[in-house]
This record gives C-alpha cells, structure tokens and sequence, in this order.
C-alpha cells in the first residue's frame, strides 16, 4: 500500500459548493422572513432560491432546515421560553430565528454534534445579531443542548 492510500480523504468531509454554513444563513434569513412577514415557506424557499448565494448551499439541508422550523416552531419557541429571560416575541427577531433554527439542529437533528449547533448559531449571531447577542445566544443554546442532549453533553463535560 502505498503512503497516499493511508491517507484519509478529505472528499467526505467537504462537498464543493455545498456549504452547510451557507444554508443555515439562508435559513436563518428565511426563518427571519416568516417572522416578520408571516410568509409561508414555499415563498420563503422561493425567495431564498433568488439569493445570488444559493448555488453555494446545501440545497436539501437549507429545505430541511426551514420546513422543519416551520413545521415545530411552537414546540421550538416553548423549548427555547424555558431559557430566556423574556417572552420569546419580545426578542430581537433575529436572535429569535437563530435560537429557532439551533434549536431545531439540537433537538431534531442527532447527526449534528451538539457542539456544532451552538457555535453555528453563535457564528450567525455575531454576524447578524445584536452587540453582545452571541452571548446571549450562547447561554441559551448550552442551556438547551444539555436538555435536549444530556448524554452527549454530559460525555463531552
């Protein structure tokens, strides 16, 4: 065998043109969209699609992200009541669509280390959030993933 045959490939890890982090942002715009405009997700998909960022999605995971905070957004927004210290519709609305989407990744989505769902939730946060709202995401976030995923969390404490 030779040396680059033990080398672990890399193909797996990364799909060109297929960002997973791309989809959540689109999601996230999305998610904000229905919020705002109580749109419905086909127009919302829709609309995301004419994005000049699109192309560069996951294109199932984006659909599987907004349909499913869609579909579970008054358990997600129960869930995620639990952890702030105000009612959910007096969040900012886009702190409110990030913890949305996260928390969707937390409890509906095991394949997604819990890890991995807050710090993208905090990513979005600082870059579309409020001064200091990635902290606030943050502690939410952990809050909820040791719920939602005790035995992962507890493993990786």
């Amino acid at each position: 065998m030779s040396t680059a045959e033990n080398k672990p490939s890399t193909a797996r890890l990364t799909k060109p043109g297929k960002n997973r982090r791309k989809s959540r942002e689109l999601a996230l715009k999305g998610i904000y969209q229905g919020l705002m405009n109580q749109s419905e997700v086909r127009k919302i998909i829709r609309d995301m699609a004419d994005d000049v960022d699109f192309h560069r999605a996951d294109e199932a995971f984006f659909r599987q992200l907004i349909e499913g905070v869609a579909e579970h957004m008054q358990e997600l927004e129960g869930r995620i009541a639990v952890y702030v210290d105000r009612q959910v519709a007096e969040l900012s609305p886009v702190e409110h669509a990030i913890l949305c989407l996260s928390a969707y990744e937390l409890i509906y989505d095991p394949t997604i280390p819990y890890r991995v769902a807050i710090n993208e939730g905090v990513e979005l946060a600082k870059i579309y959030g409020g001064i200091d709202g990635h902290k606030y995401v943050n502690g939410v976030l952990d809050k909820l993933a040791a719920e939602a995923r005790p035995d992962e969390v507890t493993q990786r404490r």
